[in-house]
């Protein structure tokens, strides 16, 4: 356990320290549906900040943190931030499009929903954690990134932030 746990660690210390320069955003890949929205590319919102939230349906801590995603997307989408929930599925009825349909209406999420069942833009962010955010800057480059529960302060101190750069 311990050894995981520090893994776990040096792999986040390590990401952080990687992705500490700016990195261009991957795309929204291989998506198969799009909830709440038409399709949407990193491209066309370009001049936003956006925040795209890795998240599972029946994962325990994705639920944990909806309510603070919830509130940032009401807080500050008319200033320009937006939330991008990249629903990428740990279980196999996960996948089930009804089945996702049902869990954005039961959460009251009104922010896009990408169906990401074949990992395609997971993979493209090198992303390994649920729920994991990726703050993109207005010139569409990933400038922070936070993996689990916490530090919610400091996300929303990032959105701030970036919002009020021109």
């Amino acid at each position: 356990m311990h050894n995981a746990i520090r893994s776990l660690a040096a792999a986040v210390v390590t990401f952080a320290a990687a992705s500490a320069h700016a990195a261009p955003a991957p795309e929204f890949a291989g998506i198969d549906n799009w909830i709440n929205s038409a399709p949407l590319s990193m491209q066309q919102l370009r001049g936003k900040v956006v925040l795209v939230d890795f998240w599972t349906y029946d994962c325990i801590n994705c639920q944990h943190v909806l309510p603070y995603v919830k509130g940032w997307h009401d807080k500050y989408k008319d200033q320009g931030l937006v939330v991008v929930g990249v629903h990428t599925p740990e279980y196999g009825f996960e996948r089930n499009l009804n089945n996702l349909k049902t869990a954005v209406q039961r959460n009251a999420i009104t922010f896009p929903v990408a169906q990401d069942n074949r990992y395609v833009t997971w993979t493209a962010y090198n992303n390994q954690f649920w729920p994991a955010f990726y703050l993109v800057d207005k010139k569409g480059e990933v400038v922070y990134t936070h993996f689990g529960e916490g530090d919610y302060a400091q996300t929303e101190a990032t959105i701030r932030k970036l919002l009020a750069q021109r």
